[in-house]
């Protein structure tokens, strides 16, 4: 895993306690709301009411025309078709929309295009199945901004558009009878961070005419689908959120209770996380792997029976999305460490035959986690395509990486950290290339993975009644991150293996005061530290309920060993970065005799290294980044060593070896004009 800088919050303690003293809240969530820049009275106070003043729906440029179009439309009984999005977002917004138009009494149907088939947004194949069909009205949730040539389609047959989106307008509206979009500078609203199903809950009040009883009717499948596509949850969508949580909590509808039945949560009070990583992910799960009008059926659904048949089906699809999500990564994985060159790109471009492209975007994803570098995972066909799916980090636009490849391009599109692309599969080397060259040239150096802490805790102030107060900050995601704090300089007693070894129980000590978490994810083989050693830790606080009693839950999100000094470390790291470009001949990087001596001996000692070069730079304390690099490089060349990106395997030698007569060695002092 690439190793992160920690950020930890600076609050202002003094103003903490005057927003406590004042608005009479516990001084440990003052002091939250201050480290997250909440400082005000009012700002305090509204981002802790239990309500909320909704804007005035019909604040939204083209929204008065779209009410009046619909309403002449369930009037004269005119046929009308929901045309949604293969994911969540999408999901949702088509069931709300349709759900609401159905009480209404309009006759309505709803159109979900398959990912694997179809792709994103409106197509005229499908459009023809519309207009056959009898539809006259189609109105769109979650897409249709950019539809401008498939919206004078649907007019060139007789039909009439509404389009509902959230995404971002380009040069030109598509023809339409209304288009509704938080991001049209003639609309009057004063928050535009909305999901797609954010925008669709919008029109609905503005037909109804109340905000309160359409969130008593839907604020579930609103909540779902702002949670799933990683808005900021403040204002309105924040006030959705909490509305939509007591909703499902509630038990109100039968496809939301049979789907946390099948994840093994229909006991449990749910948070926003715990939405995000068991209701959300099954919903998505449909539309990547199998196709997401299943899951729109079953949100639909109201016999239970039908429904628990329905979870049922899409939790395997879960789990096939699992399994594909797997295969794909080891195989990424393996390539990258069979190609030392690759895995030294800014860049990570990897292809496959036959990627399934439900999952290449999660993929990426998680090779971003492991690397730290901006990772493209492309699919390559039978017929000689390849499409692909690109994840980046804060600080590096992946968008504008591809598109200085543009003329390899079939099509490509996206944002700062994330897009897609795709080219002929013969290309892909060629756009590896240039993709990585643009790195070089615009990023001299790269960005960093951060983990951002709320602040440091004292293990003796961790108990359940902190996880109570905590509570009140939900609904936790996007700008309200769930709170992670560091505790710093804790004596670890005991690694314990978990969950058939694929997790790590860690019980340890800081000044007699014992207590434990959990790491997910990390098996005790994979775990650099032992007993005995001192960590950092970044923990996040929860409380749960066993056999009828309340206890804390510490769930770890990233460990470091204590004393890092992560400001030496990033600078050595850059100062390598400049000397690789060319743009610095520091001798720094040279690594001297004694320092391949003590690396040798360190490495010799421990027969094999797990745990990458980040943490034996860190284990061996007195060499520097780029030292350490030449020396392991040298080591390889010579044979005292095979290197990969974890593993680190000293060879048995049966002669001495000059390390100084190594290429790489010879090209340093070559270059540093070193005798």
């Amino acid at each position: 895993m690439a190793y992160k800088k920690w950020i930890i919050a600076d609050a202002d303690k003094e103003r903490a306690s005057e927003l406590s003293e004042k608005l009479n809240i516990d001084p440990f969530i003052a002091l939250m709301l201050v480290s997250r820049g909440i400082e005000s009275e009012a700002d305090a106070a509204g981002f802790l009411a239990s309500s909320y003043d909704f804007s005035d729906p019909f604040l939204f440029a083209d929204m008065d025309r779209a009410v009046a179009r619909i309403e002449q439309a369930v009037d004269f009984g005119e046929k009308i078709t929901v045309y949604g999005d293969y994911d969540c977002d999408g999901v949702t917004s088509t069931v709300l929309l349709y759900s609401f138009l159905k009480n209404m009494g309009a006759d309505v149907d709803y159109y979900i295009p398959s990912r694997l088939e179809e792709g994103y947004g409106i197509n005229k194949a499908a459009v023809d199945k519309i207009h056959k069909n009898g539809t006259n009205l189609i109105i769109t949730v979650d897409n249709g901004i950019s539809a401008v040539e498939e919206a004078e389609y649907i007019y060139s047959l007789g039909m009439q558009l509404i389009v509902t989106d959230h995404h971002q307008i380009g040069e030109m509206l598509p023809r339409a009878e209304a288009v509704v979009n938080p991001h049209r500078h003639e609309n009057q609203i004063d928050f535009c961070d909305f999901a797609g199903v954010g925008v669709a809950f919008k029109l609905v009040c503005a037909i109804y005419g109340d905000h309160e009883d359409v969130l008593y009717q839907y604020a579930d499948l609103v909540a779902v689908g702002t949670i799933a596509d990683v808005v900021p949850l403040v204002k309105e969508n924040r006030a959705i959120v909490k509305a939509g949580i007591e909703m499902m909590n509630a038990g109100v509808r039968t496809g939301i209770n049979a789907l946390k039945k099948v994840a093994g949560v229909s006991d449990k009070a749910l948070t926003s996380t715990d939405i995000a990583f068991t209701v959300c992910p099954r919903i998505n799960a449909t539309g990547r792997v199998d196709h997401a009008a299943r899951a729109a059926e079953l949100l639909l659904c109201e016999d239970e029976e039908e429904a628990a048949f329905k979870a049922e089906q899409i939790n395997i699809d879960n789990a096939h999305r699992q399994e594909l999500e797997h295969n794909i990564f080891e195989d990424v994985m393996q390539q990258i460490a069979e190609s030392p060159d690759m895995a030294k790109d800014r860049i990570l471009v990897v292809s496959g035959r036959n990627y399934h492209m439900g999952v290449v975007g999660i993929v990426a994803a998680k090779v971003l986690e492991e690397y730290g570098k901006p990772a493209i995972i492309f699919s390559e066909t039978d017929d000689g395509m390849a499409n692909g799916s690109a994840r980046s980090l804060d600080g590096f636009n992946i968008y504008e990486a591809i598109s200085s490849c543009a003329d390899l391009l079939h099509h490509f599109g996206g944002h700062p950290k994330a897009a897609g692309a795709g080219l002929n599969s013969s290309d892909i080397n060629v756009f590896r290339k240039r993709v990585n060259e643009y790195a070089f040239r615009h990023y001299p150096v790269m960005p960093v993975q951060t983990v951002q802490l709320d602040f440091k805790l004292s293990p003796k102030v961790l108990n359940v009644e902190l996880a109570d107060a905590l509570s009140q900050l939900e609904p936790f995601g996007e700008y309200n991150p769930p709170a992670l704090f560091a505790l710093m300089n804790i004596t670890i007693c005991c690694v314990v293996p978990i969950g058939n070894g694929r997790h790590i129980r860690l019980e340890c000590e800081k000044k007699g005061i014992k207590f434990k978490f959990v790491k997910f994810g990390c098996t005790e083989e994979d775990f650099p530290f032992k007993a005995g050693d001192t960590v950092d830790a970044a923990v996040k606080i929860s409380k749960n309920l066993y056999n009828g009693r309340e206890y804390l839950s510490l769930q770890a999100a990233d460990i470091k060993r204590h004393g890092n000094n992560d400001e030496k470390y990033f600078s050595e790291k850059n100062d390598y970065s400049l000397f690789m470009l060319g743009r610095n001949n520091s001798s720094s990087v040279f690594p001297k005799r004694e320092d391949c001596s003590a690396v040798y001996r360190f490495l010799r000692a421990a027969g094999k290294w797990h745990y990458g070069f980040d943490e034996l730079y860190f284990a061996l304390k007195d060499i520097t980044y780029g030292r350490l690099k030449f020396a392991l490089k040298a080591f390889e060349e010579s044979g005292l060593i095979k290197y990969n990106h974890s593993d680190i395997i000293v060879c048995s030698v049966g002669e001495k070896v000059d390390l100084m007569n190594t290429p790489v060695m010879k090209e340093l002092k070559g270059r540093l004009n070193l005798a």
